[in-house]
């Protein structure tokens, strides 16, 4: 489903939708039915001594009456081998499919974030694995330290030859727009070599109302409309009632250092060492993480009363600095 340039950022997460619950394509046959050669050289790659996987005498006399496959092998059934690494037709594959629609919109990075994994049952020699991804999940667009961008949440089913559950998978990945580099150095109006700026925070769906707050010289914090717990930093739902509904309220800025730490190393560029960096108890409620200003790194001390003021930290990125109060 193509998306237009200049399409809205709700059209794509309206065609993002109708890929959720989506199965991305027709069973995975595992090439090579379970087999002890390959066990072996599982065990032998991962250093698993249970003789239960590689020991046939020793195994008939254990539970399992014979050998069985250690189960975190259980994806390794199913993996089509070297034709993995080459280009692939989306045609027919939802999930290329999906891959390729957010990389069209601007998402073109993707890095895995997690996976789980449960086992239903010991596989022996001689089973025969399939498996079926479902596009489980799409998230709202998210602001994370890599990028703007989108989780996708899979789920795969793997059944034996006679259709029954041995287990599943979930994996989660982050299709994701990496910052500009322009962002941490901008070029110099004279030639000469511009300074290096800070690193831009990523800006998306939950959290750009913050930075805004910022650049009007408000310190805001998100309050929930149902039962009107402050949190910070900015994230879509209340964790004490789970209400998704929120507002802000503009904080005055004083609070009282609860820990500290100076960085000293490694020096990003943009930057000032020693940098201190304090975790402080605003006086509304919540916490916030900032730079510390106006005092000797020595003389920071837990509970000091501090002040907050936003400034223009290298002439492109506005923050909140706290000084001693």
């Amino acid at each position: 489903m193509p998306i237009p340039d200049n399409a809205s950022g709700s059209e794509l997460e309206a065609a993002l939708r109708g890929f959720v619950g989506a199965v991305i394509g027709p069973p995975q046959v595992g090439p090579d039915r379970v087999d002890a050669a390959m066990i072996r050289h599982w065990c032998e790659a991962m250093g698993d001594r249970n003789p239960v996987y590689t020991d046939a005498a020793l195994a008939r006399e254990s539970v399992h009456r014979g050998i069985v496959a250690p189960p975190t092998m259980l994806q390794a059934w199913i993996l089509q081998g070297m034709q993995m690494a080459g280009p692939r037709d989306a045609t027919g594959d939802r999930q290329l499919e999906l891959h390729q629609l957010l990389s069209e919109a601007g998402y073109p990075s993707v890095v895995a974030t997690n996976c789980r994994q449960g086992y239903t049952r010991y596989l022996r020699p001689g089973d025969q694995v399939t498996a079926t991804t479902v596009i489980e999940s799409i998230s709202a667009e998210k602001a994370t330290a890599l990028g703007t961008g989108y989780f996708i949440d899979t789920r795969t089913t793997f059944r034996d030859e006679h259709g029954d559950e041995v287990g599943w998978m979930t994996f989660r990945v982050l299709k994701f727009r990496p910052p500009e580099k322009e962002s941490a150095a901008a070029p110099a109006a004279s030639g000469a070599a511009a300074a290096p700026r800070r690193l831009a925070p990523p800006l998306g769906h939950d959290n750009r109302w913050w930075w805004e707050g910022i650049a009007a010289g408000e310190l805001r914090i998100q309050s929930c409309a149902s039962c009107r717990a402050l949190r910070h930093p900015p994230r879509p739902m209340c964790g004490k009632c789970q209400s998704v509904d929120w507002s802000w309220v503009v904080s005055k800025g004083a609070g009282a250092v609860h820990s500290y730490t100076v960085l000293h190393y490694p020096r990003v560029p943009g930057y000032e060492y020693p940098l201190p960096v304090v975790l402080v108890d605003l006086d509304e409620g919540t916490r916030l993480v900032a730079n510390l200003a106006g005092c000797e790194t020595s003389a920071i001390r837990i509970g000091m009363r501090v002040q907050a003021r936003i400034e223009n930290v290298d002439g492109a990125l506005s923050l909140p600095v706290f000084y001693p109060a």
